[in-house]
């Protein structure tokens, strides 16, 4: 067993003005937080513009998630960055409008539809063990691109039945990555209670990456309405959305709704599972023991030219790994809620329209719940401890009713991905291309995620 401690960003030291924090924000969410908060059940955080409130503790988390969620909406500072690409997707919206939305989309990712699905990703996932071979030389690759790619291949086959390859998928790639470069994680509107007239101050370059990205999108929900209308559409994800009807008010979603939500599906199913793989495959690199046993597991469980759904209970190893990287690299770090109604939490008055930040990445590695917090452990799932924990202080999807509908999606195409990469590859640490992680809109790697991979025998 390697004695290496997976990569953790270094936490600021004491207390620093309003304005060096937004600037150490906008550089890294995660180093710009104080150590403390590994610690703390709760912390506050003054601005004159207005108040935020870590809550760590699970009790807290659990009323804000779970028993009073209507109580606790999505802050509207979340929609400031985003708005030009995700419009009013379920990502950001609340009350009866989220509800809606969410009554037409959780159809389409109930149990019996991953079985559908599956044979989709799995044949993502054995393009993506094809991509990489030419690179299979011992060359150092930087994977998080590749991760990225293979995301968006799940993405676009099991939504619109296209692999990555074809043209129109491929420049939505593309464009949402220029996408990503351009868009800041804090924009002013973030920072300041601005009134909804005053202009945001988006990038010229962003709002235009994001039109266009919408653009392409709304070809392909054109075409996929006008396949539907036929009675030629495949039975994928995006027709099984398309012809939902909201239980309450038999209407379904128009163009412009749809682009929406295919924004958020692309950003939330691609950006984090493409981190949370990146992670898994760095992790394994670093403790080469673990990478073994599950490389020995893929072989003797998967049969590349055979799919079968039933596969996925056998995988466990890499079920446990991809669990734990996502314990430790959380793809979404920090979530904001907005208290509606005066609350007092652990002894603190809590006023009226506060922020409620809960952060996956604090309550992931809280010293006072999990076991060696900062450890790569797969097995620690199977423990008094682990079992514990999993229940009561991991929230990779978030919780209650506002969980990921995705979330059993990303839990069969992560291990999935990551078994049948590791049964061809061997993927080795970079000596001088360490990992540092980052988080802006995910966690990702400061300077990429840099690996060297060579065939297995």
């Amino acid at each position: 067993m390697t004695d290496r401690i997976p990569p953790k960003p270094s936490s600021r030291e004491g207390r620093v003005s309003l304005w060096r924090y937004a600037k150490l924000f906008r550089r890294d969410i995660l180093s710009a937080q104080p150590a403390r908060l590994y610690r703390a059940w709760m912390a506050e955080f003054r601005t004159p513009f207005f108040r935020s409130y870590m809550c760590n503790d699970p009790a807290l988390v659990d009323l804000v998630l779970k028993e009073r969620p209507d109580d606790f909406p999505k802050s509207d500072r979340i929609r400031e960055g985003l708005a030009p690409l995700l419009g009013n997707s379920v990502f950001v919206t609340n009350g009866e409008v989220w509800k809606r939305q969410r009554r037409i989309i959780d159809p389409a990712f109930e149990g019996g539809r991953l079985r559908e699905v599956f044979p989709a990703m799995w044949d993502a996932a054995v393009s993506a063990v094809d991509r990489l071979q030419p690179l299979a030389d011992g060359r150092p690759v930087e994977v998080e691109g590749h991760t990225s790619h293979a995301a968006a291949d799940v993405i676009f086959r099991t939504l619109f039945s296209i692999p990555i390859e074809h043209e129109v998928a491929g420049q939505v790639f593309d464009k949402f990555r220029e996408h990503q470069r351009a868009q800041p994680v804090l924009n002013l509107g973030a920072l300041l209670p601005l009134p909804h007239w005053m202009p945001r101050f988006h990038s010229r370059r962003t709002k235009q990456t994001a039109r266009e990205i919408r653009g392409l999108i709304t070809g392909l929900t054109a075409d996929r309405m006008a396949a539907i209308g036929q009675g030629t559409a495949p039975n994928d994800l995006a027709t099984k959305i398309m012809t939902t009807t909201d239980p309450q008010t038999d209407e379904r979603f128009d163009t412009g709704e749809m682009v929406d939500q295919v924004a958020i599906f692309f950003l939330a199913g691609h950006e984090t599972s493409a981190s949370a793989l990146a992670w898994a495959l760095y992790l394994l690199a670093l403790y080469p023991d673990w990478q073994d046993r599950v490389a020995e597991e893929a072989q003797a469980q998967i049969d590349p030219d055979k799919i079968y759904f039933s596969v996925m209970s056998r995988l466990r190893l890499s079920r446990d790994v991809f669990r734990e990287a996502l314990r430790l690299y959380p793809p979404v770090p920090m979530m904001v809620r907005a208290a509606d109604c005066p609350e007092h939490f652990r002894g603190r008055d809590v006023p009226k329209g506060s922020q409620i930040v809960l952060s996956p990445w604090h309550l992931h590695r809280h010293e006072r719940l999990w076991d060696d917090p900062d450890a790569f452990d797969p097995a620690r799932f199977q423990t008094a401890n682990g079992k514990s924990c999993l229940r009561n202080a991991y929230i990779p999807f978030s919780s209650g009713q506002r969980v990921c509908p995705g979330a059993g999606f990303a839990m069969i195409e992560g291990p999935l991905i990551l078994s049948m990469l590791v049964r061809a590859y061997r993927f080795a640490l970079v000596a001088d291309k360490p990992a540092k992680p980052v988080a802006h809109l995910t966690v990702r790697g400061r300077d990429g995620i840099w690996l060297s991979l060579t065939p297995r025998g």
